[in-house]
């Protein structure tokens, strides 16, 4: 008896102070989801600038540029038949051609001390053993019709009060 006494105190207690218990419930509709609209306008540049090595932050940039709807923007008007935009990281940008319909036409993107791939650092070390990258410049140009046009790291080396300046691709081939 007093163990059931007990029991109902401390549940009066806990309803009292707003200390419930949680409880899931499942709410059931009529089997009618909302509609929803994808445009996979730009899905070319994310397939043709192949960023699988590149940086996290260049990642997420190229993300947003890829994923940026210009119409939805306070920028947009009808009259114009294209569009800059500018992207801004700390590491780097991306400036952006949309057209009006919202399809991506062409970037120039620059990049500044980010971490290079494994590839290149790897062609890096066998190349120039004892050399270490000081500084890196990562640039990709694409157009829509072309593709990527351009996109290699420009790498300062440094082997003690020696500099030496070389170019790679993504890869680690010497341009």
């Amino acid at each position: 008896m007093k163990k059931l006494l007990l029991g109902l105190f401390v549940i009066g207690l806990t309803t009292q102070f707003g200390l419930t218990t949680q409880s899931f419930s499942q709410v059931i509709s009529d089997g009618m989801l909302p509609e929803i609209e994808v445009h996979a306008f730009n899905y070319k540049y994310l397939n043709s600038i192949d960023n699988s090595s590149a940086a996290v932050p260049v990642k997420l940039l190229q993300q947003k540029v890829a994923n940026y709807d210009i119409k939805k923007s306070e920028l947009y008007s009808d009259d114009y038949d294209y569009y800059d935009v500018s992207f801004y990281i700390p590491e780097g940008k991306i400036v952006a051609a949309y057209d009006g319909d919202g399809k991506l036409i062409k970037t120039i993107e620059k990049f500044k001390n980010i971490k290079v791939p494994k590839e290149v650092s790897k062609s890096v070390a066998k190349r120039f053993p004892g050399w270490i990258i000081s500084k890196d410049v990562y640039k990709v140009s694409y157009q829509k019709n072309k593709g990527v046009a351009k996109q290699e790291y420009k790498l300062t080396l440094e082997n003690g009060d020696k500099r030496l300046k070389v170019k790679t691709d993504p890869k680690g081939n010497f341009i």
